[in-house]
């Protein structure tokens, strides 16, 4: 990189252009958009996922997925952390175990964004604390097998939530009697 200028900030991201110079030496720009790690969480009781929904403004619409975010204010914060309040914030659910199942990259040829996946396990429902960014957030408990034919029909869409669906399948196979 030969410099970098911040173009947009807000409490959640910041767009920054960067000058830079090609492996073949040539030179060129590039547009990145900077946001904190996250914490996606998969709610698993027995063969039940609990998922979120919510509207998405980007792509104008409604779409159910794991419970995800980022610490306010462009914080970071400590991925096992975040994953607890995350859950707590948005579902009410307290997991007493949380597993960490992998790592994701967003969107990396835009984005430095990457968020940690979590399982969590042994449940406790309370009340939800939502941002107000969330008031119109939906929660529902779901079989596995309706999940996988949400997937395949396309009624979730949010690429985190597919492949941390992945992760989890990953990481059961490789658990005995399984």
């Amino acid at each position: 990189m030969l410099e970098t200028r911040e173009v947009y900030r807000n409490a959640w991201m910041t767009v920054r252009e960067d000058d830079i110079r090609r492996a073949d030496g040539s030179t060129g720009i590039y547009g990145v958009v900077d946001k904190p790690h996250y914490a996606l969480i998969i709610p698993l009781d027995g063969e039940r996922l609990h998922l979120v929904e919510q509207f998405r403004y980007p792509v104008g619409l409604r779409r159910w997925e794991f419970c995800q975010g980022t610490a306010p204010d462009l914080a970071s914060v400590e991925a096992k952390e975040l994953a607890a309040r995350e859950l707590r914030e948005e579902t009410g659910l307290v997991a007493s175990e949380l597993v960490e199942l992998g790592v994701l990259d967003v969107a990396p040829g835009m984005s430095s964004q990457r968020g940690t996946v979590f399982l969590a396990t042994g449940l406790t429902e309370g009340p939800h604390e939502r941002e107000v960014e969330e008031q119109d957030m939906r929660t529902a408990w779901f079989h596995r097998a309706e999940v996988e034919a949400m997937i395949a029909r396309g009624e979730i869409s949010d690429a985190q939530t597919v492949a941390a669906y992945m992760l989890l399948l990953l990481h059961e196979s490789r658990q005995p009697n399984r």
